[in-house]
């Protein structure tokens, strides 16, 4: 069995209207149908934005929470179904919360008042906030390490792929027209992201961060941005109130997996 989490994943980077969305986690078990979907349960259950939900460990769950207007990082307690706001308040929104690889801190993408988009550091309990790394206008992103991470920036009105080396700061683009689901593959060697395609649809590659090439995978369906990977091989997406898993095994391209 595995817990997940379903959201609406819509932090866009012109931050416009956000809609008003809810955080639920479910389990899901493997069966000769496809998946089980069981125990669904709202988990922010709070007016406004509330979205980007990661799990910090085996029973805490990080996301963008709304309150008092403003976004900022919630917690949520599987076990006991209590919640606490991580953050002080702050004079931006925070979005796309993860936990840091090797550090008792999490990470968060902090949009200020002025516009500025940057990458930030909040330490576990409690201290001062701090950038991560300056100069670029973070969107999405995803650790493959302590030491690097993969995110799409800002760039003249759409996004681009870049690596970076936390231990020199280096930043090194990869492609234009990136997406915005990035991830660290399970029990491998490589991240996937998104790229937008001529037809404008998403498609998704797998980046070897060892070498440095890139594979395609496959297309997302139209109208699609976002993924998750169920384990190394199995990707989920969701469509209205169904589920669709890519096994790149196989290559059946996307099925039904739950309803």
């Amino acid at each position: 069995m595995k817990r997940i989490l379903l959201a609406f994943l819509a932090f866009p980077f012109t931050l416009l209207a956000q809609p008003d969305t809810e955080v639920f986690i479910m389990d899901i078990t493997s069966s000769e149908e496809g998946l089980i979907v069981s125990n669904v349960s709202n988990v922010s259950n709070n007016p406004g934005y509330d979205n980007q939900p990661t799990f910090l460990d085996a029973n805490n769950l990080i996301y963008a929470g709304t309150r008092n207007g403003a976004t900022d990082i919630a917690t949520y307690n599987v076990p006991s179904g209590q919640s606490w706001w991580f953050n002080l308040p702050t004079e931006g929104g925070e979005y796309s919360p993860q936990p840091m690889p090797g550090q008792q801190a999490i990470s968060a993408v902090r949009l200020d008042p002025d516009g500025k988009q940057r990458l930030y550091r909040y330490p576990i309990p409690e201290g001062p906030s701090e950038e991560v790394i300056k100069d670029i206008q973070v969107a999405y992103y995803a650790y493959y390490d302590a030491n690097t991470f993969v995110a799409s920036v800002l760039s003249d009105g759409s996004l681009d792929l870049v690596r970076v080396d936390l231990t020199t700061l280096k930043t090194d683009t990869l492609l234009q027209g990136a997406g915005r689901s990035i991830h660290r593959v399970p029990k491998s060697e490589s991240m996937s992201y998104t790229a937008v395609n001529e037809e404008g649809n998403h498609d998704i590659y797998l980046l070897d961060m060892k070498d440095g090439q890139s594979y395609f995978v496959c297309q997302l369906p139209i109208g699609i941005q976002d993924y998750t990977w169920l384990d190394d091989t199995r990707m989920l997406i969701g469509s209205n109130d169904k589920l669709f898993m890519y096994d790149t095994l196989t290559d059946g391209g996307w099925q039904q997996a739950a309803d």
